[in-house]
Order: structure tokens, then C-alpha cells, then sequence
């Protein structure tokens, strides 16, 4: 793609956004890749693979009248695809993301946030949208089920993990509605491989399976270590330069065949919070206690959105949280979010991950005013 081409598409972008009165600066911005790999072993292994990677992102920026400021950013996630993903036709099939309607929203959705009263802290049933519970399982779910950091091989850097090898097919990581898979061949995810960095070739795998630690994710040093029949295909260096080492798959909660849809879902709720978007996030090193916020939280009030509310956060640990959760979403609510910048290993080592999920219900969920847990 000509690199004039790649401006003038941002410089597009910004301009529709920051015309709004409500929006006083905005960032645009496309990170995009292409890694090529030949992969030769003694075995007789012999690959070559190209994997496409694209992460378009809009954040707007308006100042509120005590000089304070707000953000609002767009909700398209990073995917495995090319240039059409932010060019092509929004019904053309190669682009799934109607960006321009979300540009459209953007000022207003702003301008709401602005004007918005501040969050009452206190527990709530939480409805949570998968742009923002993608990043919840990224960290609650997907490092904790790393076998080599469940055995304390990155517990130097990247931390360990409460969902030990001991409680393989024992703890209750969630309710019985919960079913979560690592999946390395799902179409268009950022950790979808042909063959990894051992020559292991992409598979899919349960994790939790009826709210209960079932596997883990395995390279072939960690699977022979601790006995199981074969790596399930999570080994990858970011570059020729690093020694490949055990690396997440894309980590989904699976929606339910006959799921409800989202009004369905705010419609059993009298009193709650819908957060959607990620933002910003903090979780202990054993991958248990954590909260996170949100691009937007609204206010449930008899099944119905009331408005947004701000300086919300939600907290819990690992397995409260997923034992709190009572309905989960059907096919239609599902969304592949993700990101580029997993680290891991000393030297430190980058990898994209995507985590696909539908919408779903937690009841009683702790919530932060965080303007208020911030002047203490």
C-alpha cells in the first residue's frame, strides 16, 4: 500500500471526528505487520508461512468546563487481515467493521461521557459487552492457563498463576456456563498459526469446560514435562533472534448454541451497569485479584440503558467473577477482540493473541468510583 494512501485515509478520519464541537484532538493510527517464517527441524518438518496482522484504532479527546478531559475510542479490534479491513466495502464481505458509522457515533458518545454524573460505587449485576470482556479473559483466563507460568517458569517476570497443575480437572474456575477453548486455527486470529515454532501443527482444545480447569497451554518442553501425550501447538519467538518459548493461543469464551441477545440480557436486569470497550486494567501477579474499566458504562435501570455514568471500574477475583457469571450470549453477540502487545519471557518477547466471546451477565459485581478511590 503507498504510503500516501495510508495518510490520507487517517487524515479522513481525524477530520470527520474532530469537526464535531465536542472533540477538541484526535489520534489516528494503523499498526500493520506481515511476518514470514521458514521453519526447518530434524524431525523433517519443513514450513513456510506468512501471517497479516492489522490494528486501525480512533481515540477522540474533549475537554470538559473544570479543564478536566475525557476519551472515547473506537471498538474495533486488531484482526488477522490485510488492508481491506479498514478500505474495503463495509458490505463487501472482506471488511467486518462498519467504520463509517462507529466515526459518526464517536463525537456524541463523547460528548455523553462528558456530561455524565460519576458512578455511586457498590455492587451491581453487570452486563458486560465482549469489546470490553475479551481483555478480562486475556488476563483472568489465558495467562493463568499458561502451564509453564502454572509451574513458575516466568514467575521472574511475567508472574505465576493461582490455577495450578494440581487442580487440573478439580477447581471450579467458573459456573457451569462457562466453556473456554485455545484455539490456533480460528479464521483471522492473531495467534492462528499453520504449524508453531516447533513444527507443532494448529489445533483447538478445551481449557474450561463446564466451569472447570480442564488443560492448559503446552509447548513440547512443558507437555513432556509433566506428561502429557503431545504440545498442543503453543510454542512461538517473535523473531529469529529469540528462542521460541511457550505462548498463548487465541483463548475464547464460547457463546451458548441458543443464547440470549443483548436486550435479552439487559432485559433481566433492574438494577446494573453495561460497560463497554476496554480501557485501562490491573491484575496481581498469580492472575486472580484485578479490576478493570471501560470505555463506556451505562446505567440499567428495569431491563432499559438510562445514560452513561463515569469513573466506574469493576473489581473481583478470578473465580468469583466467572462463579458470578448467569447468562451467556448467543452466536449473534460474539466478537474477536485482541491485541499486539502480549509480553512475555526475559529476553522479552511480543506476540498478538486474539480472544473471542459473546456478551454475558455477572451478578453482583463490585464497583469502584475510581475519582473516589483515587483521593484516598
Amino acid at each position: 500500500m503507498p504510503e500516501a494512501d495510508k495518510t490520507a485515509l487517517l487524515e479522513d478520519w481525524s477530520a470527520r471526528v474532530l469537526a464535531a464541537p465536542s472533540v477538541d484532538h484526535v489520534d489516528a493510527s494503523v499498526f500493520a505487520m506481515q511476518e514470514h517464517t521458514f521453519y526447518a527441524d530434524l524431525a523433517g518438518t519443513v514450513t513456510t508461512q506468512k501471517r497479516v496482522r492489522i490494528e486501525p484504532e480512533v481515540t477522540a479527546v474533549g475537554l470538559g468546563p473544570d479543564g478536566g478531559f475525557e476519551t472515547m475510542r473506537t471498538l474495533a479490534p486488531p484482526t488477522g487481515r490485510g488492508w481491506e479491513f479498514v478500505a474495503g466495502s463495509a458490505n463487501g464481505g472482506a471488511r467486518a467493521w462498519d467504520w463509517d458509522r462507529e466515526l459518526a457515533e464517536l463525537p456524541d458518545l463523547l460528548a455523553e461521557r462528558l456530561a455524565a454524573p460519576s458512578v455511586e460505587a457498590g455492587r451491581y449485576d453487570l452486563v458486560v459487552d465482549p469489546t470490553n470482556l475479551w481483555l478480562t479473559i486475556h488476563e483472568s483466563i489465558g495467562h493463568a492457563t499458561e502451564l509453564d507460568r502454572a509451574l513458575g517458569y516466568e514467575a521472574n517476570y511475567a508472574g505465576t498463576s493461582f490455577a495450578t497443575f494440581d487442580k487440573l480437572g478439580s477447581l471450579q474456575y467458573g459456573s457451569p456456563l462457562m466453556h473456554v477453548t485455545g484455539d490456533r486455527t480460528v479464521e483471522h486470529g492473531l495467534a492462528t498459526i499453520g504449524w508453531d515454532d516447533e513444527g507443532v501443527e494448529g489445533q483447538q482444545f478445551d481449557l474450561v469446560r463446564d466451569g472447570v480447569l480442564v488443560g492448559f497451554q503446552l509447548d513440547r518442553a512443558m507437555a513432556h514435562l509433566k506428561g502429557f501425550e503431545r504440545s498442543n501447538g503453543c510454542a512461538y519467538g517473535d523473531s529469529a533472534l529469540h528462542v521460541p518459548i511457550q505462548r498463548m493461543a487465541n483463548v475464547s469464551l464460547q457463546p451458548v448454541a441458543d443464547g440470549p441477545d443483548l436486550d435479552a440480557l439487559l432485559a433481566g436486569v433492574d438494577d446494573g451497569l453495561y460497560v463497554v470497550g476496554d480501557k485501562s486494567w490491573s491484575i496481581d501477579m498469580q492472575r486472580y485479584n484485578f479490576q478493570f474499566t471501560g470505555q463506556r458504562f451505562y446505567r440499567i435501570r428495569n431491563g432499559r440503558l438510562a445514560g452513561q455514568v463515569k469513573d466506574a471500574a469493576y473489581q473481583a477475583n478470578t473465580t468469583e467473577f466467572w462463579g458470578s457469571m448467569s447468562a451467556v450470549g448467543g452466536p449473534s453477540t460474539y466478537y474477536d477482540g485482541g491485541a499486539f502487545n502480549c509480553g512475555k519471557g526475559q529476553p522479552g518477547q511480543t506476540a498478538a493473541v486474539t480472544h473471542g466471546c459473546p456478551v454475558a451477565r455477572f451478578d453482583q459485581v463490585n464497583i469502584l468510583n475510581t475519582l473516589q478511590e483515587a483521593g484516598r
